[in-house]
């Protein structure tokens, strides 16, 4: 599901963090009301990268079809900004189309001259953090986005920008945080347990009647989230996160309809489909939802930090990540249709077609049931075989969370082309994970295979990072959650000379269906090169999913200027957050840090004590030296 508005507020109460099983509706809200046993003192949290190798189309051909023949590139930043970012905006079909030469300023993709292109998009660009990039706001927006949804845009540009940023320097921009906007915690709205508002206001009138052709388990095309279900049950849980109660003319719903133009089923007097029409009923039907529900105060005896919503904290996810030599990469942000996007930014793009059954989860993801799969089509496959048997040597990383550890034969990455004949596979054996690789020392289905070791019981039914790289030194090694299992290729010394080029990338299954593996997919990537031991870890570390850095404002608490608690919250499901990893920090760089008590922390949810998923430590001491220093985190 998409969770662009979530609308449950959660506060911290003194004792604890944990995951929040509710149902997320508007502005998440996180307010803290006291401090913790963790001190990072100095200017905050701050992390490096290197996002990307650079690959992608060379420079040209333009829009008429030609290939650049301006003046070369003036430096090698230049010459990077041609190759990860220009390349690939300069069409006429995108950016290319009106920021030229003669067109709309800033002329960034303009084709007469990249240098002054190159001049035109700096201004554009925010090189401490490729996601808040001007450019990347605006495709984000719906601003001429050339794919079908504007989040993919938003990921593409994102990724070009990045490798644009990368390649010059070696290295990406570390996260820089800032303070948030200053905000008190007041009261917000809940949904009732109770459906029947719903029901009678939007579900009856509007969803079930004009979006239940797609949203709906019992339709001819089923799409989630299934809001319009005929159980208006399951509909009232999967539209919550499409209403903000306390804005709703900011809802998902009406958003949908009054900017994107997204199945208007009003008309005009001439038979047109009217957008503003229907997103006018959409906002009328969720204003009166939203005023017939009452504000849940705040209770004045609670100690508060101000307030934050999950919006407004600093993108932590990926930001750490080591990608160079990338040449497929699934990240699952889309959260609605049928296909998952290759957002590598190499040429072309392995995009996955999605069956009907698989549903999107919070925080970025897909849920692969039994007959479900994402595949690319052979063309594009090809790019792997061709960009991998150039190396001899490639990796597979996801981050995969099983159904159960009962399933066998289940491959949640393949390179194949039926049940006996593959490039690669990365699969899931029970509670051992499996490696198949077509190579000079196996067969054409990769036997012998890999398989970790069944005392290590490896494979979970939980989130895990797991990596199959491959070497012709080593064969084929596995990591999971950042460490080598330690189970020896039986075929080392090999070569990939055998790979056929005609095969198609398959995730969740087999070609032929018939090696379904079941569970949550949260990331994917494939790369032309096998990952060190380092870069393994690298990418563990930095973690998955729509996560942020929240900072809480305990200045008034403490005494001490700019001084914040901070946590790393994320959507951990389509219904659940989670915050961990509390800190406290001070953004002032002459901060001094000394006997602040501290008794712990506990979260609420719009004004209220969360009643239900939180796990508590009892904390009890004090910051300050020797625990606090500037370089210090705990």
């Amino acid at each position: 599901m998409n969770r662009e508005r979530l609308t449950n507020r959660f506060e911290l109460i003194p004792a604890g963090w944990g995951v929040l099983k509710r149902t997320p509706v508007a502005a998440l809200i996180l307010a803290l009301l006291t401090a913790v046993a963790a001190c990072s003192g100095g200017a905050g949290h701050g992390s490096s990268s290197n996002p990307g190798s650079g690959s992608g189309p060379p420079p040209g051909p333009g829009p008429t079809g030609t290939s650049y023949n301006g003046p070369p590139a003036a430096n090698a930043d230049v010459m990077s900004f041609q190759t990860n970012l220009w390349s690939n905006v300069n069409g006429s079909d995108r950016c290319g189309g009106c920021h030229k030469a003669g067109g709309q300023e800033p002329l960034f993709a303009r084709f007469d001259d990249v240098n002054l292109a190159y001049q035109a998009a700096g201004p554009l660009v925010n090189f401490t953090s490729a996601a808040q990039s001007e450019l990347v706001l605006k495709v984000g927006g719906g601003h001429n986005c050339f794919l079908a949804s504007a989040q993919d845009c938003a990921n593409n540009m994102t990724t070009w920008i990045q490798n644009w940023i990368g390649s010059a320097s070696g290295q990406a921009a570390g996260i820089a945080l800032t303070a948030p906007p200053d905000q008190s915690v007041g009261g917000g709205k809940l949904f009732p347990a109770d459906s029947g508002q719903f029901q009678a206001l939007l579900w009856s009138p509007i969803l079930r009647q004009f979006c239940g052709a797609c949203h709906s388990p019992d339709s001819a095309t089923p799409q989630t989230p299934y809001f319009a279900s005929a159980d208006p049950a399951q509909a009232y849980l999967a539209a919550q996160p499409k209403i903000n109660l306390d804005t709703p003319d900011e809802s998902r719903f009406v958003v949908r309809l009054r900017d994107q133009f997204h199945h208007c089923w009003a008309t005009t007097a001439g038979g047109a489909p009217d957008c503003p029409g229907s997103a006018a009923a959409m906002l009328a039907a969720i204003t009166s939802l939203a005023n017939g529900i009452p504000v849940t105060n705040v209770d004045p005896t609670l100690v508060l930090s101000r307030a934050l919503s999950l919006k407004q904290g600093t993108p932590a996810s990926g930001a750490s990540r080591y990608e160079t030599n990338i040449i497929a990469k699934y990240e699952f942000k889309t959260g609605s249709g049928n296909t998952a996007y290759d957002t590598s930014a190499v040429a072309p793009a392995a995009d996955l077609s999605l069956t009907a059954g698989i549903g999107w989860v919070g925080g970025w993801g897909v849920r692969i049931g039994a007959g479900d799969s994402a595949q690319a089509s052979t063309s594009a496959s090809q790019k792997l075989a061709q960009t991998i048997q150039a190396t001899g040597e490639y990796s597979i990383e996801v981050w995969a969370a099983p159904a159960n550890v009962m399933q066998t034969d289940a491959y949640i990455v393949t390179y194949s082309g039926d049940n006996t004949n593959r490039n690669m596979t990365l699969g899931q054996h029970a509670m051992q994970y499996e490696a198949r690789t077509r190579s000079s020392q196996s067969d054409n289905n990769g036997a012998p295979p890999l398989l970790t070791s069944a005392t290590g019981m490896f494979a979970q039914a939980a989130l895990q990072h797991i990596v199959l790289t491959f070497d012709a030194t080593n064969g084929q090694q596995i990591y999971v959650n950042g460490q080598y299992t330690g189970d020896a290729d039986p075929s080392k010394g090999a070569t990939l000379g055998k790979w056929d080029s005609t095969y198609a990338l398959v995730l969740g299954n087999e070609t032929t269906g018939q090696r379904q593996w079941q569970g949550v997919l949260k990331f994917a990537a494939i790369y032309s090169h096998a990952l060190t031991p380092a870069q393994v870890q690298q990418n563990f570390a930095a973690g998955v999913g729509e996560r942020y850095y929240l900072l809480f404002n305990v200045s008034s608490l403490t005494g001490v200027l700019q001084s914040f608690i901070m946590m790393e919250g994320s959507q951990y499901d389509s219904y659940s957050y989670l915050l961990r990893k509390p800190r406290f920090i001070s953004l002032d760089p002459n901060a001094v840090v000394a006997n602040i008590p501290i008794s712990g922390i506990r979260l609420g949810v719009n004004g209220t004590i969360a009643s239900v998923g939180q796990s508590f430590a009892t904390v009890t001491g004090t910051i300050g030296a020797p625990n606090c220093s500037p370089t210090s985190e705990r």
